[in-house]
């Protein structure tokens, strides 16, 4: 036995075999050495040599053993069909690693060259033979190179539509709004008239003004497609995360703060101090002064507790009207002679009194910052309409798009029941009429108890707490059981004793002096005839 020769090849890891690889080239001979005799070159049979092979230079014994004349195994027959590249059925499957058909990727020409596409009129005519032929659609199909699902699905479409059925349709969803037309309208309109509402706006007054339902996300779509462009503005970080805290029931907690601003046809500043409840957004009072003493404050208070009773709570901030540096204010007096608990602010965060605030913009955006007033009291009036629209009609985004009285009169849950049955109403005429009708819905609390009113058809029907809907019937003439008395001659009033100073039409006093005639003598003054006026009469012997 000759010692081992090493092998070159064990030095360098090769990569395991694939098939679709080329077989690498045969490494060249192993060198000689010096006290060995020159080797054979090594079996072309072998491509390369494996990393635990070993070169054994045997004896002339063993040499009839050497298995080189053995014949070769004949090659595995490919069992893939060449022509369909279908696999032959066995018991256990096809082979892994083996594609069961031939795949190859086409070009979007070619996939729609192999396609078959019918017209409008061939579809008609297939449907037609199908029909006369009387066969099946599973044997019909076949001989149309189609399948019976395309038949059911060309027979259906032309059953509901008609031959406008069988026209070829664009696939996937369509573009645009899906709202009717109506909807649309209302919806540009509604922009037109107010240009500062969003869509949660609108949304919102579709829902409680026609009875229309369209999201915020299809008004969207109707507002661009009518021109409208969404403008992104650059907005501040907040440094913190935005906290939010309301009472569960009306009168638990009123938050109050004083607003100011402007007239200006009189160039006054004017001083606006209201009450407004947490949990409903409800205005319960408000007052309109040229000052901002506590005493104005406080007959605020005292209004709003005589029109919607006493609250449980009341958070102010730390102004002069309602905070003093030493001891108690006027405030704090009347809370505790109340039992209203005072709950103050912390200094500089507006955002503790952020529903009042929230309500001062919507005021200043919708009322203040366009109207121009008379005077005081035209202010007063037309800020006390606003606040009624505020309180019974304007939707607020904060309570789910119903208005505060809603919440405040606890009518929240029969209101939302309300509207969305109006809306499923209406949705319905539209669609077989093509216009909504006009609404009538009444919704409120009596004694505890949600009643809504609303028309259904020609009757009108009444609805009280669970229980079943009611028909109300409204008399349209009524006939007296007492003949009515004659009415009473009422006197002419007295008429009205004349002022002690007449007026003016402008409201100035009329002064009794009219002036002088011309040049007074040296020593005369015209003001003497205006002391000679207001002497007493019973005086004749003048003053001493």
């Amino acid at each position: 036995m000759h010692p081992t020769t090493p092998n070159p090849a064990a030095d360098t890891i090769q990569a395991p075999f694939d098939p679709r690889r080329e077989a690498p080239p045969p490494p060249p001979p192993p060198q000689p050495s010096t006290w060995l005799e020159p080797i054979t070159p090594p079996d072309e049979s072998r491509t390369s040599l494996e990393v635990d092979d070993l070169i054994v230079i045997e004896s002339d014994d063993d040499a009839g053993l050497a298995t080189s004349d053995l014949p070769e195994p004949p090659p595995e027959p490919d069992a893939i069909d060449p022509d369909t590249g279908a696999t032959p059925i066995t018991i256990a499957g096809r082979k892994s690693g083996i594609s069961p058909a031939k795949r190859r990727l086409v070009t979007p020409q070619e996939k729609e060259a192999m396609q078959v596409h019918f017209t409008p009129q061939q579809r008609l005519l297939i449907l037609d033979s199908w029909k006369r032929s009387g066969l099946p659609a599973g044997d019909f199909a076949p001989l149309v190179n189609l399948s019976k699902h395309t038949l059911y699905g060309w027979k259906n479409r032309f059953e509901q539509d008609g031959p406008a059925g069988l026209m070829e349709k664009k696939r996937g969803s369509t573009t645009g709004s899906r709202l009717s037309e109506v909807t649309r309208r209302a919806i540009i309109m509604m922009k037109e008239a107010n240009p500062e509402w969003g869509i949660e706006r609108i949304a919102d007054m579709l829902a409680r003004g026609p009875g229309i339902g369209a999201s915020p996300h299809a008004i969207s779509k109707v507002l661009q497609e009518w021109g409208c462009q969404i403008v992104e503005q650059p907005t501040r970080p907040h440094r913190d995360h935005l906290r939010h805290f309301e009472r569960p029931k009306a009168n638990d907690l009123w938050q109050t703060d004083l607003f100011t601003f402007m007239l200006k046809r009189q160039n006054q500043r004017v001083h606006l101090v209201a009450f407004v409840d947490d949990h409903s957004r409800f205005v319960v009072s408000y007052g309109l002064h040229a000052s901002q003493s506590t005493a104005l404050v406080l007959e605020t208070l005292r209004a709003g507790i005589a029109s919607y009773g006493t609250p449980v709570e009341v958070l102010t901030d730390n102004g002069s009207q309602y905070v003093t540096w030493r001891g108690k204010s006027a405030f704090s007096h009347e809370c505790d002679k109340r039992g209203i608990k005072q709950i103050v602010a912390r200094p500089r965060h507006p955002q503790t009194l952020g529903k009042t605030e929230r309500f001062w913009g919507t005021l200043w955006r919708e009322l203040l910052s366009t109207a121009i007033f008379s005077d005081l009291g035209d202010a007063r009036i037309r800020i006390g309409q606003f606040i009624d629209y505020f309180n019974f009609q304007r939707p607020h985004q904060g309570i789910k798009g119903l208005v505060p009285a809603d919440r405040f009169f606890g009518a929240a849950p029969t209101m939302l029941a309300t509207l969305k049955s109006r809306i499923a109403v209406n949705a319905l005429t539209l669609a077989r009429e093509g216009a909504p009708k006009m609404p009538f819905y009444l919704a409120g609390n009596v004694n505890g108890q949600p009643v809504s009113v609303h028309a259904n058809g020609d009757r009108l029907l009444m609805k009280t707490g669970d229980a079943d809907p009611v028909e109300v019937t409204l008399a349209t003439t009524t006939t007296p059981l007492v003949a009515p008395a004659p009415p009473t001659p009422v006197a002419p009033a007295p008429p009205a004793p004349s002022p002690l100073v007449p007026f003016g039409p402008q409201g100035v006093p009329v002064s009794p002096w009219t002036g002088t005639d011309g040049p007074q003598p040296p020593g005369v003054s015209a003001l003497d005839a205006l002391q000679q006026l207001q002497q007493p009469v019973g005086n004749q012997g003048g003053v001493r």
